[in-house]
């Protein structure tokens, strides 16, 4: 393709980027350059022309005609519409002096480059144009000399235009298809690699949330009753410090141990995972959270609204039970290392099938020093993502109660199965 016309768009909106042609003439248009050249002047020195020449010109212009096509040879690829405008004058002069069967096939290699190299304009016109002049050249000469040969001459310009044209043109076609084909293979490998960046980054994203929920509940426990042993001169609260570091230690290897069975294949390790935890276990954890806080003055409370699942209704969807589960457990974890001595209430409520499952935690606020322990501070980004990725509404912040100040998290989840939402 000519460097002026770098790209065409196919159908199916593929766009195909052809690069720009070198201004050096490629070395096979040279050779065949060459050879026509070589092969025209041993013609015309053995007298093997088509006939005399005509109007009164002299024989030696047939070399001319030669050498113009030859030099359109050269350009066949650089500049291959150029070479069409030399060659369609050239094959004019080499009629009019006796005709070279070797100018002839030069014209037709031209015509062919034309459509195959030329900008996509030249596969619509060359192929008609040289239809049409086929025709008129038969009409003329027909009207002019009235002779059964002429469906011999309308014969021979057709396998000199019309045939290469349209080789061109097919092979073009061909090529151009080809092109749009590996294109669109490329298109599909990038979208599918995408895909698998998105998956591999959501994945990466869900396993950082568990690993989060599952370890900062145990550790910022160990880490408060851990200072609280280094601190306190009692034996007694030192004794129960380290028990309860002990216990979440081996929740903590538990929990941990389940996270990796559930990333391990189960077939290869001969074990299945445990079972995800459900709102059944939000008891459990409430008392967990009541001994790790036993020495922060802060006590806690579950209040369980839920009504009771009747016959024929839909238990709530295992991932809302999880987000649930897992915002208690973070919340409380928070409670842990950042609210002030009081009570922290955690209310879950159900109204009915078709109704959201709502988990509201508030926990006494005040401005401190510094948390109880450290954390990352990924525990409401993390939130915010589950209720996100299940379609529901999380808010969290101070806000001003009836006791104060309260650190309020709120959630909202869609919990309705596919039948409460028919």
């Amino acid at each position: 393709m000519a460097a002026d016309d770098a790209g065409a768009v196919l159908d199916g909106g593929v766009s195909v980027r052809v690069p720009a042609a070198s201004r050096r003439p490629h070395h096979h248009d040279v050779l065949l350059a060459g050879g026509g050249l070589a092969v025209g002047v041993l013609l015309w020195l053995l007298h093997l022309r088509g006939g005399p020449p005509l109007f009164g010109l002299p024989a030696a212009v047939t070399l001319l005609a030669l050498a113009a096509m030859a030099a359109a040879e050269l350009l066949r690829r650089v500049a291959p519409m150029a070479a069409l405008a030399v060659a369609v004058p050239a094959l004019a002069l080499d009629v009019a002096t006796g005709t070279l069967v070797a100018t002839v096939l030069m014209f037709t290699d031209v015509v062919y480059a034309a459509v195959l190299y030329g900008p996509p304009a030249a596969t619509r016109w060359v192929p008609r144009g040289s239809e049409l002049l086929t025709v008129l050249i038969t009409l003329v000469t027909a009207a002019l000399w009235p002779n059964p040969q002429v469906v011999l001459l309308c014969i021979g310009i057709a396998l000199v235009t019309v045939v290469p044209a349209w080789t061109g043109l097919m092979l073009r076609n061909h090529r151009d298809a080809a092109e749009a084909a590996r294109l669109r293979a490329e298109q599909t490998a990038l979208l599918a690699e995408m895909d698998r960046s998105q998956a591999v980054a959501g994945e990466r994203a869900r396993m950082a949330r568990e690993l989060h929920d599952l370890v900062a509940n145990h550790l910022s426990a160990i880490a408060i009753h851990a200072t609280a042993a280094q601190t306190l001169d009692d034996p007694d609260a030192t004794r129960t410090a380290l028990g309860v570091i002990r216990e979440n230690s081996v929740q903590g290897l538990a929990e941990m141990r389940r996270l990796i069975g559930l990333l391990r294949d189960a077939r290869a390790g001969g074990e299945e995972p445990a079972a995800t935890p459900t709102l059944d276990g939000l008891r459990a954890l409430v008392d967990q959270a009541r001994a790790n806080g036993a020495t922060s003055g802060l006590t806690f409370v579950l209040d369980d609204a839920r009504r009771p699942t009747g016959p024929g209704q839909a238990p709530v969807p295992a991932p809302v039970e999880l987000a649930a589960y897992r915002i208690v457990q973070e919340s409380l974890t928070n409670a842990l290392k950042h609210a002030a001595p009081g009570e922290v209430r955690v209310r879950i409520a159900h109204d009915g099938p078709a109704g959201p499952l709502t988990v509201t935690v508030r926990s006494p606020h005040a401005e401190r020093p510094g948390p109880r322990a450290p954390g990352s501070g990924a525990g409401l980004v993390g939130m915010r993502e589950r209720i996100a990725l299940l379609g529901g509404e999380f808010d969290a912040g101070p806000t001003d109660g009836p006791d104060g100040t309260v650190w309020l998290v709120r959630a909202a989840l869609p919990a309705a199965g596919e039948e409460g939402r028919r």
